[in-house]
This record gives structure tokens, sequence and C-alpha cells, in this order.
């Protein structure tokens, strides 16, 4: 890990960290890991909510936009004859929807500077720290690619190699031993995997986006958060999983308003849980 100090404080000493848009030195500040309680997902969910409604036009646009990509992904893999793929690439978004919500970290930003938010702010919100951005992205493809080789692995042990028609196969999954036992052992290995991700990035990608720090000091202020609150965060992601499955079994369509959503709301977790402290008064 870096040699950057992080302290953790509670609640009570939320207010003493400074204004979050100073610039952070290396020499002079060190990064705040707050404490919450078990109140705050709720409350990160209620703001989420609050600023797709105020930002209804530009949240609604970038969450549409991945609802047409999700649905030409699948089109394609139809077409292809690689329907077998979609379930595995469908539970893998678990993986890769913190790198998708960066529009929306962008959105939630503009709007806490006090400006008017554009699709611009959303779909150039990469530009800022791109290169470290980019490295996380290098390292949420990594738990992706872990877990489609995992589910290739189960798909073989329980399945054998024939690959039977949809209907057939999602009847099994459903209906029979085999079926059943994959999705328990799946569930399980994609659980453990999801929270490693989760862990990694839900505090660092908007901490990137935010702050001139490395992806490595992103992901140290990331497994700190979760570290420091872990009741709340595994709360939190419960409610991150729960709302993609929502949006996933709504073919898609859900995504459009729940994607901006909780993108929104990591935001405002992202705002509740790290600060700075611009002198060495906080112990490390």
């Amino acid at each position: 890990m870096s040699n950057r100090r992080y302290a953790s404080v509670g609640d009570d000493a939320m207010k003493a960290a400074t204004n979050k848009n100073v610039p952070l030195s290396r020499t002079d500040a060190q990064l705040v890991i707050r404490r919450v309680d078990l109140q705050r997902p709720r409350q990160w969910l209620m703001a989420g909510i609050n600023d797709f409604r105020v930002a209804m036009s530009v949240s609604l646009a970038y969450g549409l936009f991945w609802v047409g990509l999700s649905l030409a992904v699948t089109a394609v893999a139809f077409s292809l004859g690689l329907w077998h793929w979609l379930l595995p690439m469908i539970a893998g978004f678990m993986f890769l929807g913190p790198l998708v919500a960066v529009g929306s970290y962008g959105v939630s930003r503009r709007l806490g500077e006090g400006g008017q938010p554009t699709l611009g702010d959303a779909f150039g919100a990469w530009m800022s720290h791109t290169g470290q951005l980019a490295m996380m992205g290098v390292m949420m493809m990594i738990f992706f690619m872990a877990w489609i080789r995992v589910a290739t692995l189960l798909f073989a042990l329980f399945f054998g190699y024939y690959i039977p028609s949809p209907e057939t196969l999602y009847v099994a999954l459903f209906t029979t031993a085999e079926g059943l036992g994959m999705l328990v052992v799946g569930v399980g290995v994609g659980a453990v995997l999801a929270f490693g991700a989760f862990s990694i990035s839900v505090i660092a990608i908007p901490t990137l986006l935010d702050r001139d720090l490395t992806f490595m000091e992103g992901i140290e202020a990331s497994i700190k958060s979760v570290a420091c609150n872990f009741r709340p965060m595994l709360l939190w992601a419960a409610i991150l999983t729960g709302c993609t499955v929502i949006g996933m079994v709504t073919f898609y369509l859900g995504l459009a308003v729940i994607l901006p959503v909780l993108g929104h709301a990591t935001w405002h977790a992202y705002e509740d849980l790290v600060g700075i402290e611009r002198n060495d008064s906080v112990a490390e």
C-alpha cells in the first residue's frame, strides 16, 4: 500500500474535515475515513433519488444509454449463438457496475458544486483522471474475467460440455439437482468475488474521480472504508445487489432509473465516508 496516511473518525468529528474540494497535498493532508451508522445507507439512497429528480433528463439519458447498450449486447449474443454466455455476463455486471456509474458521479459532483449538470458532465466524467480510472477498470475486468472463468467451469462440472437449448437450460437450472447445485455454488462463489470487487472499488472510483490519487491509494481508501464500517457497507452492498437484480429481471429497462440512482447514491456515500484533514491532529 502507499505511504499516505489514513485515519478513521466518528460522527462527532465529521464536521472537522475541511471542504472536499481543497486540493490534496501529500505533505500536509491526509484522507480521513469516517465511521457511519446503519441508517446512512438509506440516507445515501434517498440522496441518490433526490439527485435523479433534480437532474432527471441527464440522469435518465445516461441510464437509457446503458440500457440500449445492454439490449444490443444481448441481441448480438443471440444472433451469434452465444446466448449461453448471457447469464454469467449479466451476473458479472456486478463487477463492472461501479465503472458504469462514473457518469452519475459526475452529475452528482456538478450538483454539489451548485451547477446545472449536462450530458457532458455524465459522459465526460472520465476525462479528469483517465489513467487512474482506467487502471481501476483493469482491476474490475480481472474480477469479471475470473467470474466468467468460474461460471464456465461450474457449467462444465454440472452439465458437461453439451449446451442445450435456452428453454431446456433455464428450466433445468430451477428443476434439476444439477441446476440447483450449480446455482447454489455459483451464487456462493460469485458473492465472494463480488464483495471483493465491491470492497476495492465502492469508494475508490468516486475518490479517484474527485482526487489526485493513484488507483492503489483509491483502493486503500475503499478497503479502509469497508473495514471501518463493515455492517453499514455490507448493507449497502446488499442494497446495490438487490436493486441491480430488479433492473436485470425487468429486461434491463429498470436500469434506466436504477443505475443512475445508485450511482448518485454512491457518490453521496463517498462524500460521507471520505474527508480531508489538513493537519496532523488526527492519529494514524
